[in-house]
């Protein structure tokens, strides 16, 4: 290929990776969609912490995590097709939502795909078919069953456990019912195009969408949001505006944010606490349940930048999307 491009390295069972190629789709940027191999290791031997996607730019230079890429890009491409919106305020909602779908919706994917024992196989042979369709089979079989302990090693440390998994269900629920309300009276989030906060969701929603017991359960309780993934997978040639930042939020958004102040927002406030106070563990109650696990650096270092957003918003912003967020219940941890 000739010209000036970027090349995504990703996986398709990633949801950080199908969240950051949606977005260069929408917004037009020429990019090459590699996903042979292994990307996680190109991340390593840049240098860089063993996350996916990683992003080369036209100028050579390597970079990873979806939430700063999308900023860089945005910086990159000022004004052309931009994820943020306008209004400021409508900018941190769309933050927040985001943040809710790359820290909270991956622990029901997690569960999900490593919790029933048919996602479990499934997943090992997505993955590892994705990295190398022909591998020999002793190697494929070997490399599957790996893959397999190490993911299902890691799922108390994200908080994909027993205890937990009622509240991780019903908040899977309340998602598909409120987004696929959502989608029947609006194309996106916060208006007619889509936000950083629509392809935060988006990423973690589509790997949903395949794995088969997530999958069966969005088909048959949210239809509508199923066919919204497909749209927003490539949205290349969608035109839009945003909602006018004066007026109400739309309803799935509001209920979205009550939601994420009864689930992700006490459970990071919970991890900070932890973070600050050297514990191991800590629990906290989330949808009327006890919800435990071991307090997440990276999850601290999130709550930090939600709050420091919204502290740095401009005063008018502030004033009038803080009511908002009083009667959703989310000011009181931001």
């Amino acid at each position: 290929m000739s010209g000036v491009f970027y090349r995504l390295h990703g996986l398709n069972p990633s949801p950080y990776s199908v969240k950051m190629r949606a977005l260069m789709r929408y917004r037009r940027l020429p990019f090459v969609w590699d996903a042979v191999g292994s990307p996680r290791d190109i991340a390593v031997a840049a240098g860089l912490p063993p996350v996916i996607p990683v992003l080369r730019f036209p100028d050579g230079r390597l970079m990873n995590d979806s939430t700063p890429l999308a900023h860089a890009l945005e910086r990159e491409h000022p004004g052309v097709r931009s994820v943020i919106p306008d209004d400021p305020g409508l900018a941190f909602v769309s933050d927040l939502l985001e943040d809710f779908g790359d820290e909270w919706l991956t622990k029901i994917m997690f569960h999900y795909r490593w919790y029933y024992a048919a996602d479990r196989a499934f997943a090992q042979t997505w993955v590892v078919s994705s990295r190398d369709p022909v591998m020999a089979q002793d190697v494929r079989q070997a490399t599957m069953t790996a893959f397999n302990d190490r993911q299902v090693g890691r799922m108390a440390l994200v908080g994909c456990t027993e205890q937990n998994r009622p509240v991780i269900e019903e908040s899977y629920r309340f998602v598909l019912d409120t987004l696929d309300r959502q989608v029947r009276s609006l194309p996106f989030l916060l208006g007619s195009r889509p936000s950083l906060g629509d392809f935060g969701i988006y990423g973690q929603l589509q790997i949903l969408s395949v794995d088969p017991t997530p999958a069966a359960e969005m088909r048959s309780r949210a239809p509508d949001l199923f066919c919204w993934l497909m749209r927003v997978d490539d949205a290349s040639g969608v035109e839009g505006t945003w909602i006018d930042a004066d007026e109400s939020l739309p309803q799935g958004v509001t209920d979205l944010l009550r939601h994420a102040a009864v689930t992700y927002l006490p459970f990071l406030h919970a991890n900070a606490q932890a973070l600050q106070e050297g514990r191991e563990a800590f629990d906290v109650e989330l949808l009327g349940r006890r919800y435990a696990q071991a307090p997440f650096r990276y999850q601290g270092k999130c709550y930090d930048a939600l709050r420091k957003k919204f502290a740095a918003l401009p005063e008018p912003s502030r004033r009038r999307l803080a009511p908002v967020l009083e009667e959703a219940g989310c000011l009181r941890y931001l």
